[in-house]
């Protein structure tokens, strides 16, 4: 008999169907499960492996056992190290590698006994069906894998060193720079316990940092520098003629001396550069500049009196400055391009007024001003002074606003230069000393501006009144004058004035030396100016100290010599008034004071009374 069933009532039984089988299936699984667990109670489950030894179905204690006597590696284990050629082998324990097979045994029996029920199950039926390795348990020690590691340190370990280029007498010397090596531990210990973990034979790569030095070659260089020290260095003045100062020469061992070699940046990329040091080569060029700066000079004129024109007595001169800085590039440059001689940099400077300039042009048109002083008695050595010194003024220029020094202008007062030794006051003494007698031309020079009427910005009188300034025309004494002398002792004491006129200025100079007479006349043009003066004359006088004695070893007995001259002490005041056109442009006064001067008187030895014998030849200032 078949029975039918209706479409409603077949999922009913196949769900049935199912269900009852899956039932089953699920009973069927714990009922292995828990007969699995109950067989492997105490013992590592299937296809368990520590390190690809097999540790099926043994407990704990017989896994340990088996990987003490299975697992040789960290004996016999090799680990090796390179660098380029050179390697290092260790065995894991010389490098701190225990293994620990107790803990070992425990990972294994672990193994599927973690992670819940279901976890559990899975990695049982996976190690049983695929197999599963615990990875061992390895104690690290990492010191004592670290000490080995620096023993290889040492042999690998290098400083960076730099490319050397050095002088050594004459010779160039270079050398290769190099890299600097660094055995980085901390970063190779950690590759070191990833392949100690993985319980193989390996090479560990060693973590090595390398520091480049910013000079690594400096061959070219140094043949640039050989280059610079094959012959010696030349400096030339640009377009220097006969007269000119040069050339100069550093032979080779002066070159040598001076090389330098400096590190610049080239498109920020270090790079060697050779050359002379600069700081050197700035001082030796800044004392070749003294010879080479050369002022610019104007033309000398006189006035002919009888054309009204201007007479060329010497021509103007270009001037020129030498640029320090500029002319030590050129010399590095030059060097630098393999040539051994440069043009130094200078610069031209012109003079103001050239030799073909005239009077018209100037404002130099007529006599403006002219004084005379008298030198009576004077001895050679000081008229021969007078002469040299005057002459330094004949026919120069001042320019219009200009300020004149006389000391400037006076150059250096020697021997080498004219002038001969005279009596000279210094050091509160009458003494002699080279240019005794120059006071007389600033003397005139004061005198002539002063009458003038032009503005005086410095002036100093002498220590004490001195004849030859107060003198007249016919050698008197003239009060008048007392007040009206200038000293000049440069750089300390100067003379100087102020052309304030738009005109140049010429000042010419006349010595008589026949008439004992130093003449002073400036030309320019008039601008209607004119001068009253007045003087108090000399007043609060003092008398001059009793002469003082003294011996003099060079002196005969009973020879007396007077070195210097009784003068009275003495204030004066002299008051200017400088007249324009009628009114009154400026006033102004000079106050001296003049120190009381004792005569001084030298004897020979053995002289008994040498005052005495000076009253009597009517000597040294000694009243009878």
């Amino acid at each position: 008999m078949t029975t039918l069933i209706s479409r409603r009532e077949m999922p009913r039984q196949v769900f049935a169907a199912l269900s009852g089988g899956f039932v089953l299936f699920a009973g069927f699984v714990l009922l292995w499960a828990i007969f699995y667990q109950f067989a492997y109670a105490g013992r590592i489950f299937p296809g368990v492996s520590v390190a690809g030894v097999d540790l099926s179905g043994l407990s704990r204690g017989e896994a340990a056992l088996k990987l003490s006597q299975t697992l040789s590696y960290p004996n016999t284990g090799k680990i090796l190290f390179r660098d380029g050629d050179r390697v290092w082998v260790a065995s894991p324990v010389e490098l701190g590698m225990v293994f620990d097979p107790t803990a070992s045994a425990n990972a294994a029996y672990d193994h599927g006994r973690q992670g819940g029920l279901f976890a559990a199950l899975a990695a049982q039926v996976s190690a049983r069906g695929l197999g599963a390795d615990a990875p061992p348990v390895i104690l690290f020690d990492q010191r004592v894998a670290y000490a080995y590691l620096q023993n290889i340190a040492v042999q690998i370990d290098q400083p960076v060193a730099e490319a050397v280029l050095r002088v050594e007498g004459t010779n160039v010397i270079s050398e290769p720079g190099r890299l600097g090596r660094a055995l980085n531990l901390d970063a190779t210990l950690i590759h070191l316990g990833a392949q100690l973990q993985s319980f193989r034979d390996g090479e560990v790569p060693l973590a090595i940092q390398e520091t480049a030095p910013r000079l690594l070659d400096v061959t070219a260089q140094a043949e640039q520098a050989r280059v610079m020290l094959s012959q010696s260095f030349t400096m030339t003045l640009p377009n220097a003629d006969a007269s000119d100062p040069g050339p100069w020469t550093y032979d080779v061992p002066v070159l040598a001396n001076l090389l330098t070699v400096t590190v610049v940046d080239a498109g920020g990329v270090p790079q060697a550069q050779v050359g002379l040091d600069e700081k050197a080569l700035r001082q030796s060029l800044s004392d070749l500049k003294v010879t080479v700066d050369r002022p610019p000079r104007d033309a000398r004129f006189q006035f002919d009196d009888a054309t009204g024109r201007l007479e060329a007595l010497s021509p103007s001169t270009v001037g020129r400055v030498m640029d320090v800085e500029a002319s030590v590039e050129a010399v590095n440059a030059a060097l630098q391009r393999g040539e051994h001689s440069v043009n130094l940099v200078v610069a031209e400077q012109q003079p103001a007024v050239s030799d073909q300039a005239t009077g018209a042009e100037l404002g130099i048109v007529e006599l403006v001003a002219n004084q005379t002083t008298y030198f009576y008695g004077s001895s050679e050595a000081r008229i021969q002074n007078i002469v040299t010194a005057s002459a330094q003024y004949h026919g120069l220029l001042i320019a219009p606003g200009a300020t004149f020094s006389m000391g400037s202008a006076l150059g250096d007062i020697s021997l080498e230069n004219g002038y001969a030794e005279a009596l000279i006051i210094y050091g509160g003494r009458t003494i002699k000393g080279v240019g005794g007698g120059v006071c007389q031309v600033s003397t005139t020079l004061f005198r002539t501006v002063f009458f003038a009427g032009f503005p005086i910005v410095e002036r100093y009188s002498h220590a004490y009144r001195v004849p030859y300034y107060e003198m007249d025309e016919r050698g008197h004494l003239n009060p008048e004058l007392v007040g009206m002398d200038a000293t000049v002792y440069f750089p300390l004491v100067d003379f100087k004035f102020v052309n304030d006129t738009p005109y140049w200025m010429l000042m010419e100079t006349d010595v008589n030396v026949g008439a004992r007479t130093l003449t002073w006349r400036i030309y320019s043009t008039s601008d209607g100016r004119s001068v009253t003066w007045e003087t108090t004359g000399p007043q609060n006088i003092v008398p001059a100290p009793e002469t003082v004695f003294e011996e003099n070893p060079d002196l005969k007995t009973n020879e007396l010599k007077q070195v210097d001259y009784a003068a009275e002490g003495a204030d004066v005041t002299v008051t200017r008034t400088v007249w324009r056109n009628g009114l009154a442009y400026f006033t102004d006064q000079f106050q001296t004071n003049y120190t009381p001067w004792a005569a001084v008187c030298q004897y020979g030895p053995g002289t008994e009374n040498p005052r005495k014998q000076a009253k009597k030849d009517k000597m040294c200032n000694v009243s009878s």
